[in-house]
């Protein structure tokens, strides 16, 4: 089957050779230099490499071949080409699909390093480089299709040169607050926020929005993906999109769709345009800007998918494959590819976009999705892997948040707290923990069924020393590299998690097959939403547990956008595909909600206020100073110290934690209650003072009298409850 395909099988179009590229060393990409541009492209095992023009109505002006250079990048210069200028590649090679070997001119291919897409693509079987049917299927002969991709493709264009920004908020890990939001979601109903700019970069800065997150104590915005993107052809038959945009098509180019209508009709530049401005008025209201990043893989999918860029240009070059078998792809991403990290042209590729978007966008750091596949070195995880240590040398990108999703679906897919320093990771135990003591648990218990111990709550709550921890240097990678969560996009809302037992992803059209059974859920008697008070009571109580436990714990807090005013999927726990009302913030809170909101303001302004609750190292269970209590303490209900067996009893359900303040604060006292009944609460000496009881989950709205007990007094704490004590700060 291997066959060279030619130009004249496909075009018609005669190509001018292009002259040597005039600046070194080489940039990928294409960049403004002297009467023209230079333009540079990784096609590794190509025989040829033609950079197209084309006019706004998808016409081809003209074709340059490109001078073969080192370690396969192609190379020339163009003059007479300015800011504005339509382009793609079209690569000649080897057509031999069972060795890996994609080459059809026939495809025209974004430039992976591409600042803007002058047009985005559009599903069709001219996309493919394979012949398919119909359903885009791949027909058995495997033979090339020789249908021109122009019309459908996505094409780059030529920018001018970049301009650094530096805005950066530089906000401590220690001080930091995260709210995890889609652009579209966030503001697409908001009413403070005009019609216009809902949905949009622009609508994610309005002041409407930028109060809100000012008011429940966010430092940080996590954008889900705003690369560019291409929906999964089997969701597009389906009449869906990927809205949540894990299926990137670019690492540089933005998401053009998620621009106001104003800037999408004045072109490429003014999209982003619009979203150095989103940053910068995010930053100057005192908010960092994480984008969610989506290296692992790309919008081609499996080995059938469409050819839109990297797969042109070096398939094999790019995609983890089968060594004994190159046409057949390794996947540790559920995607259908993932990228080859052992690749230089890869883990530059990763590193130039992350400097990119620090240094041009403005941005503050990245949320890393599926990040084991990143460090993987064949079908192994490397724990020192070049890229990371290339990220934590580099002075950019190690001044900046790095955060990863520690698990993919390989081989020792799970690493959460395997990750070097300067990242940090989401922390799934901290999550699955704190969801079972509060939410799955005491479903169990209802039903017969005892919980179990207190020993993995404890660690969670006091920071994940056994994650974060390690380390040849004393503290690991510190007590903010756990990124604590109750919920994220990917999963129930916490409205959701106390209203269903069971996922209801019906509307995804995938047979409710999709999204994980896993979820520690619990419906409080009803499944879905309820006109039942007691239950509303219950749940809402068992939401504030879940949000005290998260802004009180040690380590850095995330809050899913929404979770504060009562945001519901109807039981979706996958809504990857959903662009609809069911995705969106529906601001119209009523006024329990409205008090949970209050919660979250008044439970992130305390932390904010008391370095108690925010700790700067691991706990040691030793005394800050003389005559102190310890760092860390733990009491039963009586207000004794935990006797070891303790920890391994299953039917103790209440816990004491005492957190010294030092010099710098009064000292923390968190008091749970996991039982189903009211439980009597002796509060311990600590070090003679009064506490004095500044929040508890009891109360519907925050704003109740606090009332001082002396220590060793007791008093009745609700079933399933948590409160804050504080003693006076040391005079």
């Amino acid at each position: 089957m291997e066959k060279d395909l030619e130009v004249a099988d496909f075009i018609s179009q005669s190509s001018s050779w292009a002259a040597p590229p005039r600046a070194y060393p080489l940039r990928e990409g294409a960049h403004l230099v002297g009467d023209g541009i230079d333009v540079a492209v990784y096609a590794g095992l190509a025989k040829k490499v033609e950079i197209c023009f084309f006019s706004p109505n998808g016409q081809c002006t003209e074709s340059f071949s490109l001078h073969r250079q080192l370690h396969g990048l192609w190379a020339g210069h163009i003059p007479g080409i300015s800011v504005g200028a339509r382009y793609g590649f079209r690569v000649f090679g080897h057509w031999d699909p069972d060795s890996g070997m994609l080459y059809n001119p026939a495809k025209v291919l974004l430039d992976p390093y591409a600042r803007v897409l002058a047009q985005t693509p559009t599903l069709h079987p001219a996309l493919y480089g394979k012949t398919v049917d119909k359903h885009f299927i791949p027909n058995p002969d495997m033979q090339a299709d020789k249908r021109d991709s122009a019309p459908f493709a996505a094409l780059g264009m030529v920018t001018p040169p970049d301009e650094k920004v530096d805005s950066h908020p530089r906000i401590p890990w220690n001080d930091t607050v995260i709210y995890e939001a889609h652009v579209v979601g966030l503001t697409k109903n908001l009413p403070g926020v005009p019609p216009e700019l809902r949905g949009t970069y622009a609508g994610a800065a309005h002041p409407a929005t930028i109060a809100h997150l000012k008011r429940i104590g966010v430092t940080a915005l996590e954008l889900l993906p705003i690369h560019a993107k291409f929906s999964e052809p089997f969701l597009a038959q389906r009449g869906l999109e990927n809205y949540w945009g894990y299926n990137t098509l670019s690492f540089f180019a933005p998401e053009p769709s998620y621009a106001s209508a104003a800037a999408q009709a004045a072109g490429p530049l003014a999209i982003l345009a619009e979203i150095k401005g989103m940053v910068e008025l995010l930053h100057t209201a005192g908010i960092e800007v994480i984008l969610d990043v989506v290296y692992n893989h790309t919008c081609e999918g499996g080995k059938d998918g469409p050819s839109l860029s990297w797969r042109g240009l070096d398939n094999t070059g790019y995609y983890r494959h089968d060594s004994h078998h190159p046409g057949v792809l390794k996947d540790t991403t559920g995607c259908g590819n993932s990228l080859d990290f052992r690749r230089d042209t890869v883990i530059k590729m990763t590193l130039d976009s992350l400097r990119y978007w620090v240094e041009v966008v403005g941005v503050d750091g990245f949320r890393f999705d599926l990040a084991v596949t990143l460090g993987r070195e064949g079908d192994s995880f490397n724990h020192n892997h070049p890229l990371y240590v290339a990220m934590a040398s580099d002075p950019i990108l190690s001044s900046v948040k790095l955060i990863n999703e520690p698990w993919d679906i390989g081989y020792g897919g799970w690493q959460t707290g395997g990750f070097p320093i300067p990242t940090a990771d989401w922390n799934d135990r901290f999550r699955d923990s704190l969801r079972s003591f509060w939410v799955a648990q005491p479903r169990a218990i209802t039903a017969g069924t005892p919980g179990t111990d207190l020993r993995d709550l404890a660690t969670r709550l006091s920071g994940s020393a056994d994650l974060f921890g390690r380390g040849r240097v004393p503290g690991g990678r510190g007590i903010y590299a756990s990124i604590n969560f109750i919920t994220a996009h990917d999963g129930f809302t916490m409205r959701d998690l106390v209203s269903y037992n069971d996922k209801h992803n019906e509307l995804n059209k995938e047979d409710n097959k999709d999204g994980t059974g896993n979820n520690l859920a619990w419906n409080h008697g009803i499944e879905g939403d309820t006109t039942n008070r007691e239950i509303q009571k219950n749940r809402q109580k068992t939401i504030r547990n879940l949000f005290g436990s998260l802004l009180l714990s040690a380590g850095t807090p995330m809050i899913t956008a929404g979770d504060e005013i009562g945001k519901t999927q109807l039981g979706n726990n996958n809504a990857y595909c959903q662009n609809s009302p069911i995705s969106w913030l529906n601001w119209d809170i009523d006024p329990d909600w409205e008090n949970i909101t209050a919660t979250v303001a008044y439970l992130t302004e305390l932390r904010r206020q008391h370095p108690v609750l925010r700790p700067q190292v691991f706990y040691t269970g030793e005394a800050i100073s003389e005559g102190e209590v310890r760092d860390l303490e733990w009491f039963n209900k009586d207000g004794q110290p935990m006797e070891e067996y303790s920890w391994f009893d299953n039917s103790i359900r209440t816990l004491q934690m005492l957190r010294a303040g030092g010099k710098a604060d009064g000292d923390a006292l968190l008091v749970l209650n996991g039982n189903l009944t009211a439980q009597e609460i002796t509060l311990p000496q600590g070090q003679g003072k009064d506490f004095t009881l500044v929040w508890s989950s009891e109360w519907e709205n925050p704003q109740q009298e606090h009332i001082a007990y002396a220590p060793g007094s007791s008093s009745a704490q609700e079933a399933l409850s948590l409160r804050l004590y504080f003693t006076s700060p040391p005079e």
